[in-house]
């Protein structure tokens, strides 16, 4: 029996440049930043007192308010993403639908609902354990968003869950798609979200010296591949893409925007935080996903890169990609869209990947913007600042997470 083939059919996504796919889109090809002073709490006095954040999100647009209340905010997110996703590909589920027993969710979040576990930590301290919400547990733990998204779609298949810090949300993808390749499935509502922009995470990451300090200039403190580039910004919000066996999307009249067509993992083994010099387990990852799709180097028209605007990943995924694709390298549009959104950590990979999808549908790659001061050791082209129309036909989304988690998934024209 031949290997079934898998087909993305419905995109949703809430992050810091609009609350659905079309804003996001707009926004993104505008070149527009995402990024501001830290609303969500009193960071005055902070190193870094900047993040990427989420504005305007009402979660009882999703949920009624007693629900929204037993939520955590990146289950929120998660929520309202898939639910966008589904009514895209036009995709709905009865309570006792037969069908709904073929449907399952994948997620991915890097740290889970960290507001909640930071707000039960401030009840117990404070006030006692009797004040810690019998909701808390069931808020924290990181699979909990897709579990959500099963009980509000009525979703019985396979429900699954990736941890791989900020590459959680690509694993959830891939992992996704090997579920209905193995015919275990027929859709899987796929993705991640992370809403992490409070005191106890943004502190941790001040100390690993890992976020920008350019807080005088917000929209221009996420640079990746550029010289003066000095850490990364927070960001936070979430993604879906709906992945469906393509013989059950064309027979039900779906739209198919683009297939997910290649895989590829590997861990570093070197360092917590650090990734391997010269890239070396990022370049297996995007070598073995061109393997698992079948296609050679020269194939790929665009990659969305990790591209975290930090001095080590940035360097040695550039060199990552020149290992992999050799003279192809210099004729690829290669793009940061965290220029624009910072860095939605686990959520990250699924919205980089829907940027994928966008790019194969519109033909247009959108810029990395704040590409001001050349770096020697960063030296692709990283559609600097302007949007760029170009015919996509393959496209690939890098994802590298602390511990040496490396992703590469490759999507391809319909």
């Amino acid at each position: 029996m031949p290997e079934r083939r898998v087909v993305v059919t419905g995109l949703g996504t809430v992050n810091p440049l609009g609350l659905d796919v079309a804003s996001f889109w707009e926004a993104a090809q505008a070149g527009r930043s995402g990024v501001g002073p830290i609303r969500a709490f009193d960071a005055s006095g902070w190193r870094t007192r900047i993040a990427a954040e989420v504005r305007g999100f009402d979660p009882e647009a999703y949920l009624d308010r007693r629900r929204a209340g037993r939520t955590d905010r990146y289950g929120q997110f998660f929520l309202a993403a898939a639910g966008q996703a589904l009514a895209d590909a036009g995709l709905a589920y009865a309570a006792e639908d037969p069908a709904a027993e073929r449907a399952g969710v994948a997620v991915g979040s890097g740290i889970g609902g960290i507001i909640t576990f930071q707000e039960g930590m401030d009840a117990l301290r404070k006030r006692g354990r009797d004040r810690v919400s019998p909701y808390a547990i069931p808020q924290i733990i990181s699979n909990m968003a897709g579990g959500q998204v099963s009980i509000e779609h009525h979703l019985y298949g396979p429900s699954l869950c990736a941890v791989t810090a900020c590459a959680a949300s690509a694993n959830a993808l891939g992992d996704a798609a090997a579920v209905i390749r193995r015919g275990e499935a027929d859709v899987m509502v796929a993705g991640g979200a992370e809403a992490a922009i409070c005191e106890f995470a943004v502190a941790g990451f001040i100390q690993a010296r890992a976020l920008s300090t350019r807080n005088d200039d917000p929209e221009g403190a996420s640079r990746p591949f550029d010289a003066g580039r000095d850490g990364f910004v927070m960001g936070e919000g979430a993604a879906a893409l709906v992945l469906e066996d393509e013989a059950h999307a064309r027979a039900r009249g779906a739209t198919v925007l683009a297939v997910l067509a290649g895989y590829g993992m590997s861990s570093d083994g070197y360092h917590l935080t650090l990734p391997r010099p010269g890239g070396v387990g990022a370049a297996r990852a995007m070598a073995e996903a061109l393997r698992s799709a079948g296609l050679a180097p020269e194939a790929i028209d665009y990659i969305n890169a990790h591209g975290t605007s930090t001095p080590a990943n940035d360097a040695a995924e550039t060199t990552a990609i020149k290992a992999v694709f050799g003279n192809h390298a210099l004729r690829l549009a290669v793009s940061s869209t965290k220029s624009m959104t910072g860095h939605l950590l686990g959520g990250a990979g699924a919205l980089e990947a829907l940027v994928c999808v966008l790019a194969i549908r519109d033909g247009v790659v959108p810029p990395t913007i704040n590409y001001r001061d050349p770096d020697p050791e960063c030296d692709l082209d990283y559609v600097p600042n302007r949007a760029r129309r170009v015919p996509v036909r393959a496209a690939m989304s890098n994802s590298f997470g602390f511990g040496g988690h490396n992703v590469a998934l490759l999507l391809t024209a319909p």
